[in-house]
């Protein structure tokens, strides 16, 4: 087999960005896999190259299907190219289940690396890059963006998100709701392109800026939390009883401690019930 298949990377908007792998790799293709079949043909014009490929439509509801096929071709010895419309394939766009589908048949895949949204912002937010996490799009539901939020209340790292700028305004309230007012973020919009914006500040002050129309591409990076101080299990205890001498009930102070705390809710739950089982014996 003399197949190959590569993930490359597009620009992210500066078409300057462009690799000189990237274009002969798309100038040599049998095949060329793009998220949107109309983006791949404006990359090529704008990168100035021509290409006898094969250009399939590749995006998420037809990954799982054409995946086998795009294998069999590289096996049949064919130059294979999966793009997306901007950025790396696989990182919140298609490329993850053609990937899986070429490691289970023992296809060999290179990868071009490029433009990154996700890097780019990290690098220009100021905010510390030494660890991260990056969470993808936010959930398009309120209750379903503060749920997730809950989860990361107590993550130390940098967080990145993807946000459409319809949602943007929405989604910093629901982010200060749960991190806190002065918990410190930016704002990435339309990285690399003509009206490229960079905007800092606590939550709160990105929720006053977002209360306008905004466009384009948005990439958000937030602070981590501050780590929390070491408590003990009698520590655990003695707050959930404060809790439920004020009203509360014994489970939602159980779930509240964790949550504050960062600590598993089992663990606070079995240490309320050996205090209790001490109580009794």
């Amino acid at each position: 087999m003399s197949g190959q298949l590569f993930l490359a990377a597009t620009p992210i908007g500066n078409i300057g960005d462009a690799s000189m792998r990237l274009r002969e790799v798309l100038s040599s293709a049998q095949v060329i896999a793009a998220e949107d079949s109309r983006r791949a043909h404006r990359l090529i014009s704008d990168l100035g190259i021509t290409t006898s490929a094969q250009i399939w439509s590749f995006y998420d509801a037809v990954e799982e299907a054409k995946s086998s096929e795009l294998i069999s071709r590289v096996q049949l010895g064919e130059t294979v190219v999966m793009i997306s419309d901007a950025g790396m394939p696989s990182v919140s766009d298609p490329g993850y289940r053609l990937m899986q589908e070429a490691i289970a048949q023992g296809v060999k895949v290179s990868v071009i690396p490029g433009p990154s949204a996700v890097l780019a912002a990290l690098a220009i937010s100021g905010l510390p890059v030494d660890r991260f996490s990056f969470e993808g799009f936010l959930p398009r539901k309120s209750g379903e963006r503060k749920t997730l939020c809950e989860t990361l209340l107590h993550e130390t790292r940098t967080m990145v998100f993807f946000e459409a700028p319809h949602r943007l305004v929405e989604s910093l309230l629901d982010l200060q709701t749960v991190f806190g007012a002065d918990r410190s973020a930016v704002v990435c919009r339309e990285l690399t392109k003509t009206y490229e914006e960079v905007v800092r500040g606590t939550l709160a002050e990105l929720v006053a800026w977002s209360d306008k129309e905004i466009l384009g591409e948005i990439t958000l990076v937030v602070a981590g939390a501050d780590p929390l101080p070491e408590t003990s299990p009698g520590e655990w205890v003695a707050l959930v009883a404060t809790r439920v001498e004020i009203g509360e009930s014994q489970r939602d102070a159980i779930a509240a401690v964790a949550r504050e705390l960062g600590v598993p809710k089992r663990d606070v739950y079995d240490a309320v019930l050996a205090e209790q089982r001490l109580r009794k014996s």
